[in-house]
C-alpha cells in the first residue's frame, strides 16, 4: 500500500473510532437519562394512588385519635399473595422445630410483604411477621390461627423506594396482640390503661377487628385483636418527650440484674443502636450492687437515685402487685423496657405485655404477693428496694392511692361494661380455628364477670395488707 493510501486508511480509522465512541457516549447518557427518570418515577408515594402527607407519612405528626380510638373498634384488611402466606407458614414451622418444650427459639419469624387496608386507603408492601413467646406458639401447637402479629410499614423500603418512610398516620412500627387465653379479650387492654391512669409509663391501646386473605381472594376474620402501640416508635417521643436516650429490651438472664449471669448481651438496644455504649445499664448495675446498700444506706439509696427512677419503679410494683401480672420480673427475664430519659437523666421502666394479668398465677408460677417477701436476692431491684424501710413506705403509699383512687370496683365496673358493649359482637363473632375463646357468647360474659370479681378481690386484699 502506497503512502497515501495508507495514511487515508489510517485517517478512515480514526473517523470510525471517533464515531464509535461519540455514539458509546451517547448510549452512556441515554443509559443515565433512563435511570434518572426510572429513580424520579420512584421518589416516595409516587404513582400510589392512596397515599397522601396525613396518611401515609409522620410529616404532620401521629395521629393517635384515628388510630387507637377509645369508642370504637376499628377494621384492618391484610392481603397477601399465595406465595407469601406459603413463606410465612413455612417459616413458623422451622421455627417451631426449633422449640423443646416451653424453651422458645429466640429466632424472630420472617417478615413478609402484603397490602394492608384501612377505611378505605391501601398501604403499600408492609411487612407483616407473626411475633410472641407463649402466645404465638400455644396457639400454633394447637393449630389455632388467631397468632399475634407485628406491623412494619417502611420495612421493605429498600426494595421499594417509593415506600421511603411510608408510616400509618405517623406510625411506623404496630403490634397486634390476639388476647390468648383470655376470655375477656380485656386483659392487655384494662392492665395498659391502669398503667397509663397512674402515671406509670405505658404504651396506647385499641381494638381492631383483623381479615387476612391468603392470596385466592377470601377475607378470613381472624378475630378482635389488641393493637399496641411500639415503645421504641412513637411512645418514647410522647411520654418523654424525645427518643434520643438508649431504650432497651432486656431479655435473659441479665434481666434480672443479679448477680449471677448478669452480662450486657440480654440488652438489646432499640435506639441508637449503632452506639456501641451500654455503660448506663453496667452503671445502674454496679450502683445496685455497691457495698454501700450494706454499709451506708442513705449514700447507697442517693446514688441509686441518680441513675435510677426509684419512685416510677415503685409505682409500677404497686399496680403490678395489685392487679397480678404473674408474666414479668420477679418471674420471667423479659417483658419489660427501660428508657435512659436525657431530660433527667434517669432510666425509666417501661411496661410491656399484659395478657396474663387479673390472676394469680398459670402453672408453677404464682404472682409476687403484695409485700414481696419471697423475692430473693436474684431479683434484686425488688428484693434489694423492699430492705428499705423509706422505700416501703413509698411502696405502700402508692397502693394505697391505686387502690383508693384507680383500681375501685364500682369504677372499674363501668370500664368492664363500656368495653363490654363496645367489643361483645366482635368478640363472639370469632370463630372455630381463629379464637381463643372457650364457650361463645356465654364465655365472653363469664371472662368479664371475673375481671370485676377480681377486682373485688384484690381490693380487699390490698386493704387487708396496708392495714396490717
Amino acid at each position: 500500500m502506497k503512502y497515501n493510501q495508507w495514511k487515508s486508511f489510517l485517517f478512515v480509522l480514526w473517523a470510525l473510532a471517533l464515531f464509535s465512541c461519540d455514539d458509546s457516549k451517547e448510549s452512556e447518557y441515554e443509559d443515565e437519562k433512563e435511570n434518572t427518570e426510572e429513580i424520579k418515577e420512584k421518589e416516595q408515594g409516587e404513582g400510589l394512588a392512596d397515599w397522601t402527607t396525613e396518611t401515609h407519612t409522620d410529616q404532620l405528626g401521629v395521629g393517635y385519635a384515628t388510630v387507637f380510638p377509645q369508642d370504637r373498634v376499628n377494621r384492618i384488611d391484610i392481603v397477601l399473595s399465595a406465595e407469601e402466606y406459603a413463606s410465612m407458614q413455612s417459616n413458623l414451622a422451622s421455627l417451631a422445630s426449633q422449640n423443646i418444650g416451653n424453651n422458645f427459639t429466640d429466632d424472630k419469624p420472617d417478615y413478609v410483604a402484603c397490602d394492608f387496608f384501612f377505611n378505605g386507603k391501601q398501604w403499600y408492601e408492609v411487612g407483616v411477621r407473626y411475633k410472641g413467646n407463649s402466645s404465638l406458639w400455644s396457639a400454633y401447637d394447637r393449630r389455632n390461627g388467631k397468632l399475634p402479629l407485628r406491623l412494619k410499614f417502611d420495612k421493605f423500603e429498600d426494595d421499594y423506594p417509593e415506600i421511603k418512610n411510608q408510616r400509618f398516620y405517623g406510625f411506623k412500627d404496630l403490634a397486634l396482640g390476639s388476647n390468648f387465653s383470655d376470655n375477656s379479650l380485656m386483659r392487655e387492654k384494662s392492665a395498659t390503661d391502669l398503667f397509663n391512669d397512674f402515671g406509670v409509663p405505658a404504651v396506647q391501646t385499641a381494638y381492631y377487628e383483623v381479615y387476612v386473605d391468603h392470596g385466592d381472594g377470601t377475607k378470613i376474620y381472624y378475630g378482635l385483636y389488641t393493637l399496641d402501640e411500639v415503645v421504641f416508635d412513637t411512645m418514647l417521643n410522647t411520654v418523654f418527650g424525645s427518643q434520643e436516650g438508649n431504650c432497651y429490651k432486656p431479655d435473659g438472664e441479665g434481666a434480672r440484674f443479679g448477680s449471677s449471669g448478669f452480662t450486657l448481651d440480654d440488652f438489646e438496644k432499640k435506639t441508637n443502636e449503632s452506639e456501641g455504649d451500654w455503660s448506663d445499664i453496667q452503671e445502674l448495675y454496679n450502683v445496685l450492687h455497691s457495698t454501700l446498700r450494706t454499709s451506708d444506706q442513705e449514700a447507697w439509696k442517693t446514688n441509686l437515685e441518680s441513675v435510677f427512677d426509684v419512685q416510677g419503679f415503685l409505682k409500677y410494683l404497686a399496680v403490678n402487685n395489685t392487679i397480678q401480672n404473674w408474666d414479668t420480673y420477679a418471674n420471667m427475664t423479659h417483658n419489660y423496657y427501660l428508657y435512659h430519659d436525657p431530660t433527667d437523666d434517669l432510666i425509666k421502666w417501661i411496661v410491656w405485655d399484659h395478657n396474663e394479668s387479673f390472676m394469680p398465677g398459670k402453672g408453677r408460677r404464682n404472682a409476687i404477693s403484695l409485700d414481696m417477701s419471697e423475692v430473693g436476692s436474684n431479683w434484686p431491684l425488688i428484693s434489694y428496694l423492699r430492705a428499705v424501710d423509706s422505700y416501703m413506705v413509698d411502696y405502700k403509699g402508692y397502693l394505697k392511692d391505686f387502690n383508693d383512687n384507680y383500681y375501685v370496683p364500682a369504677t372499674m365496673d363501668v370500664v368492664y361494661n363500656g368495653w363490654s358493649s363496645l367489643i361483645s359482637s366482635s368478640a363472639t363473632s370469632e370463630t372455630s380455628g381463629y379464637t381463643n375463646l372457650t364457650g361463645g357468647a356465654s364465655g365472653f360474659e363469664t371472662g368479664v364477670q371475673e375481671l370485676k370479681d377480681y377486682c373485688r378481690t384484690r381490693s380487699a386484699a390490698v386493704e387487708s395488707y396496708l392495714n396490717q
